[in-house]
């Protein structure tokens, strides 16, 4: 269960985070619906015709999903990092700007792994694109620090460490798999797969020292 950084603020006389996670809500499902543009089979096909564009749009379907899933935890990340900020400073509206930025590019490299998956270029391009959406987010998460400052020892503080430990593991796995691609991108795109067990160990380790 994702525990809160630190309680979420009222924003009280202050408009622009809230401002900021409105527009972020925007672009994130602006992104989301824009994967799904090239997921098509063309009408009126005759019965062979039909069970070959069908499958001719299976790469479609897997990468619509796989950036769906990453968009979805981007998201997620974002708002809660900007809901535990009190208030907006020019620094976190850059970074939050770069990193939607970031996000709206996301349909490109998405259809170019659809389209060019044999490509390291493709799979190199998507896995840097999505290191550098995790990197804004941890540098974010460090900024925004100074603002909230709960104590060392505080339920928050030991949160916010394992949250910070979570995007740096990410950012490592698709850094290492931007070289991995132009020796096999195969194996580039299985080595995405090591988020999933690094997620829930990360995790587990993080709950257990805070049980302990």
């Amino acid at each position: 269960m994702t525990q809160p950084l630190a309680a979420p603020h009222p924003h009280e006389g202050d408009m622009g985070v809230p401002r900021l996670i409105a527009l972020s809500d925007g672009i994130y499902a602006i992104a989301m619906t824009l994967l799904v543009i090239n997921v098509a089979v063309p009408a009126h096909l005759d019965a062979a015709a039909f069970r070959k564009a069908l499958g001719d749009a299976l790469p479609n379907l897997g990468a619509f999903a796989l950036s769906f899933s990453l968009i979805a935890g981007f998201w997620r990340d974002h708002r809660r990092i900007l809901t535990a900020t009190p208030t907006e400073t020019n620094v976190v509206t850059r970074l939050t700007l770069l990193g939607l930025g970031l996000v709206a590019l996301l349909p490109f490299p998405t259809t170019l792994l659809a389209e060019y998956a044999s490509q390291p270029e493709a799979v190199a391009l998507y896995a840097g694109t999505t290191a550098a959406i995790q990197a804004v987010h941890a540098t974010l998460l460090m900024v925004t620090q100074r603002q909230v400052h709960p104590s060392p020892a505080s339920s928050a503080a030991a949160s916010r460490r394992r949250f910070a430990t979570q995007l740096g593991a990410k950012v490592l796995i698709f850094v290492l798999s931007v070289p991995l691609a132009f020796i096999n991108t195969a194996a580039a795109m299985w080595f995405w797969l090591t988020l999933v067990p690094a997620h829930f160990l990360l995790s587990h380790r993080g709950l257990r020292r805070a049980q302990g």
